[in-house]
């Protein structure tokens, strides 16, 4: 048996060196494919990577509270990260801080109120700079690195607010003398008391870039910008024991404060991703679709490349049966050739995939994402286009008739 697939194995070699500009294009397009579904594969776990590591650095005493929607998951990402006004949407309010501050075994709460607003300094203005409302305790919660200055505090907390590092280079040329200075945001001025340190993580769990966004205190940023929408609430536990007792109480607490209206949720540990990959997660969706049906095309290809060998060796086949070979092996001559060529394609589709991958973490966040599993999908996906698409071919070459596929010469 090793032997004769041995031999199948250099059969199938032999024909597809005979035609090689034609294996090769038929082996791109099966690369293709599964090119683009190892660089969306990649990129899905990149993201979600990111988010998860950085959870992780926190600490898993990490919760959020965020509007719960009760439409399908699809329609509630897209509304709410394509929608400018969803955050009115949202039925949090700073009362609500209030009441789960007062919880046992919680640490500290900060609400996150996102606003878009004109921002100028003595030198530059910036239009729909994203503005964070928040309080005292957010740095606790997630110590975000300084470079100069300090964070909110009871001292400095009215008309102060703390920038973000490529913000700060817009908005005065400079990071070093910044703070001190003044902002103005709808005609009221603000002292700048600090600057973040770079932080490059466009991608996190807040859905906050911290690099392009002015931090101010919530209540500030009523006054100045009108109710503040809160779009999500993060809490830090005493210690990491009984999250989910603390987060059924968080649960029973508000529902008690909003008289019934349970339209919000509890996450902690891995559901806290969300919304940072959501919309993320739907658009790589709807490529892999793209992708499967690259793959489908590519099969095809091997269909028809298999069929026209099927044609164009009639006389081989004659042969072969008159000295004796069985129907059978016939048609593991033609599948084992059809395999060579997807499986071809699929190490060929696998390394431009990560060439790809490679070259997009050069100018985005996203390292690429490397996993067994990938590599896993990759041999299988391309074994079973090579036995679907060429299963068909192998079944016609195997049921010709000897003296008729004799009559055939090229």
């Amino acid at each position: 048996m090793p032997l004769l697939l041995k031999t199948h194995y250099k059969l199938a070699r032999t024909a597809i060196k005979e035609h090689r500009t034609r294996s090769f294009l038929t082996c791109l397009g099966i690369a293709i494919g599964v090119a683009s579904i190892i660089l969306i594969l990649s990129l899905m776990g990149s993201v979600s990577n990111l988010v998860k590591t950085e959870i992780s650095e926190l600490g898993n005493d990490l919760m959020v509270v965020r509007p719960n929607h009760t439409k399908d998951t699809v329609s509630s990402i897209v509304e709410e990260l394509t929608t400018s006004q969803s955050f009115q949407k949202s039925n949090l309010t700073t009362s609500d801080v209030d009441a789960i501050s007062k919880i046992e075994g919680v640490a500290a709460v900060a609400p996150i109120a996102v606003s878009t607003n004109t921002i100028a300094s003595e030198k530059n203005t910036l239009p729909s700079t994203t503005v964070l409302g928040t309080n005292l305790d957010f740095i606790k919660i997630e110590p975000l690195p300084l470079r100069f200055g300090a964070f909110l505090s009871e001292k400095n907390e009215e008309k102060s607010v703390v920038l973000g590092h490529t913000l700060s280079l817009a908005l005065f040329n400079t990071i070093n003398s910044t703070v001190g200075k003044t902002v103005t945001i709808m005609g009221e001025k603000y002292m700048v008391v600090g600057v973040l340190d770079q932080i490059n993580k466009t991608i996190n769990f807040d859905n906050i870039d911290f690099d392009n966004a002015l931090i101010m205190d919530i209540e500030s940023l009523s006054q100045t910008s009108g109710p503040a929408q809160i779009q999500q609430i993060n809490i830090k536990a005493a210690n990491t024991d009984g999250m989910a007792s603390i987060a059924d109480n968080i649960t029973k607490t508000l529902t008690e404060q909003k008289h019934g209206d349970d339209n919000f949720k509890v996450s902690y540990g891995d559901d806290i991703t969300h919304p940072a990959s959501g919309l993320f997660n739907i658009i790589s969706g709807m490529l892999t679709t793209v992708a499967a049906i690259s793959l489908l095309v590519g099969g095809i290809g091997v269909m028809n490349i298999m069929l026209v060998s099927v044609a164009e060796r009639n006389h081989e086949i004659g042969i072969r049966k008159a000295v004796g070979a069985s129907s059978r092996n016939i048609l593991m001559q033609f599948l084992f050739e059809s395999l060579i060529l997807s499986i071809s394609g699929g190490i060929l589709g696998l390394m431009l995939g990560y060439a790809f991958a490679f070259l997009l973490s050069t100018i985005t966040p996203f390292a690429p994402f490397i996993s067994w599993q990938i590599v896993a999908v990759t041999l299988v996906t391309t074994i079973a286009v090579g036995v679907i698409f060429g299963i068909y071919p192998a079944i016609k070459a195997a049921s010709r008739n000897p003296i008729e596929s004799l009559k055939h010469y090229r």
